[in-house]
């Protein structure tokens, strides 16, 4: 019998052959849906993991870099990290895709980038440190200035 590969007419299936089922696009929502779907699933992902502290902050008109951002606490490096990982699995599971992640491996703070929303998750002491509720909660100096 000749080897498998000098077959004629036989092709070999192989896993990447098999297709993926499909997953709904968040394209096909619109802008402020699909970034209120993401807010809603990580807030929900959050809550779940046990975060502490949960600040949501809507950056719209601050930055071009998302409409929302959220900002969590973690009690240790593991929980930070278990929490990092629930949020990622939430936003993938409801179809949002692959969220793009730094920090993870030290887990001190950890980003989490999903698009429309931004998830910051921090150890106490590092959270206290950067401060990023101060900086993105303060008023915009168009807005209310101050003399």
């Amino acid at each position: 019998m000749a080897p498998l590969f000098l077959r004629k007419g036989k092709t070999l299936r192989t896993a990447h052959s098999r297709k993926a089922d499909p997953v709904p696009s968040p394209a096909r929502l619109s802008g402020k849906s699909a970034a209120n779907l993401a807010l809603n699933t990580v807030l929900a992902s959050l809550d779940d993991a046990k975060a502490e502290n949960i600040v949501p902050i809507d950056i719209q008109g601050k930055s071009s870099l998302a409409d929302h951002m959220v900002i969590a606490s973690g009690r240790s490096h593991r929980h930070v990290a278990a929490v990092a990982d629930n949020v990622i699995k939430a936003l993938k599971d409801a179809g949002l895709g692959t969220a793009r992640v730094e920090g993870l491996a030290g887990a001190d703070w950890v980003l989490i980038d999903a698009g429309d929303v931004i998830v910051h998750v921090f150890r106490p002491e590092v959270r206290e440190f950067y401060n990023l509720e101060k900086m993105w909660l303060a008023p915009d100096l168009e807005e209310e200035t101050i003399h």
